[in-house]
């Protein structure tokens, strides 16, 4: 298995020459993510999924299953979303999805908070979405966000010192500059490796065999 990061939030896993994708958000370069067989939204916000974005995978792979929790149904209702919740585990071959939490972080008092899902795949590679949900198993594989309105580093770092992941790399970086992505990242190096885990820094079209 392995994971490509795109812009911001997107990750595609690529197994058997199959592709997983999650967060196909604005930011996003128009993709051509042929072989397509699931996509994963963790929420409704546009820096995670797009109508042309997901209409664009859907164009490649008709047949892909979109997995999100109630809140994106709502969002997307122009497309077929399976809605999954905390504890739901699905496999779409060759991928095992499992889902937690219900919420995304908090940005503000006067902001909703949406709808929003974590995913472990593979029981490997874990994804929070925008949340610090911490899943109730061992994590390879961590992604961990490095800026976000709703993001203080001090706990992004704590998020990370509580997971221990194996493996850690940042993602939902397009919010900082390149100075303040160098400083939080660093931030999160130093968690990973407290634990003794290792810290890949992938930048848009790095990948990690996992």
């Amino acid at each position: 298995m392995k994971v490509t990061k795109y812009e911001h939030s997107t990750l595609v896993i690529s197994s058997a020459d199959k592709k997983l994708v999650v967060d196909p958000g604005v930011f996003l370069t128009p993709p051509d993510f042929g072989n397509t067989v699931a996509v994963v939204i963790t929420h409704e916000h546009a820096d995670h999924w797009s109508e042309q974005n997901l209409a664009a995978i859907l164009e490649k792979s008709p047949d892909a299953k979109i997995f999100g929790p109630q809140g994106v149904a709502d969002a997307a209702s122009g497309f077929e979303i399976t809605v999954v919740n905390a504890g739901d585990r699905v496999t779409v071959d060759p991928f095992t999805l499992e889902f937690f939490g219900e919420k995304h972080a908090v940005i503000h008092e006067s902001i909703p908070v949406v709808d929003n899902v974590g995913v472990l795949v593979n029981d490997e590679l874990y994804y929070g979405g925008d949340s610090y949900t911490v899943p109730s198993k061992a994590v390879g594989t961590l992604a961990a966000p490095v800026g976000a309105p709703w993001l203080k580093i001090g706990e992004a770092m704590d998020y990370v010192l509580e997971i221990k992941p194996k493996r850690a790399f940042y993602i939902h970086d397009m919010t900082l500059s390149a100075a303040g992505k160098g400083m939080a990242s660093d931030r999160l190096k130093w968690a990973t490796e407290q634990n003794g885990g290792e810290y890949l820094p992938l930048e848009v079209g790095d990948s990690l065999d996992l």
